[in-house]
């Protein structure tokens, strides 16, 4: 909030952050556990994201959201076109029970 209580609004030509939430159901984790694994090996040094995390649904059995932070937009799609996060993309899905839903979000506003 600014001094006079007003609310700051983004810039266009700032650089905002990017979150990328996808969910998908599998009954097997162990094996997405492998891929992600080998995948995090394959692209370490390369791979633009600043810090992901997978939660798992406590209501929907076999459910998942894996929600990866990214420092903008543009990051993300350079993090999409190594050859390494096309080939993951394709096993993960032969491993998803159904297709994954893509939340493609800016971050407008974080507190701590």
């Amino acid at each position: 909030m600014t001094i006079d209580g007003s609310i700051p609004r983004f810039s266009e030509e700032r650089a905002v952050k990017f979150v990328q939430i996808i969910e998908y159901k599998t009954s097997r984790i162990d094996e997405v556990d492998r891929m992600t694994n080998e995948y995090l090996k394959r692209t370490e040094g390369k791979r633009a994201n600043g810090h992901a995390m997978r939660t798992k649904d406590r209501d929907n059995a076999n459910t998942y959201l894996e929600i990866i932070e990214f420092d903008s937009y543009e990051t993300a799609m350079r993090n999409n076109d190594l050859p390494e996060t096309q080939e993951f993309a394709k096993v993960m899905m032969d491993l998803c029970d159904g297709e994954p839903i893509f939340r493609n979000l800016d971050v407008e506003r974080e507190d701590d």
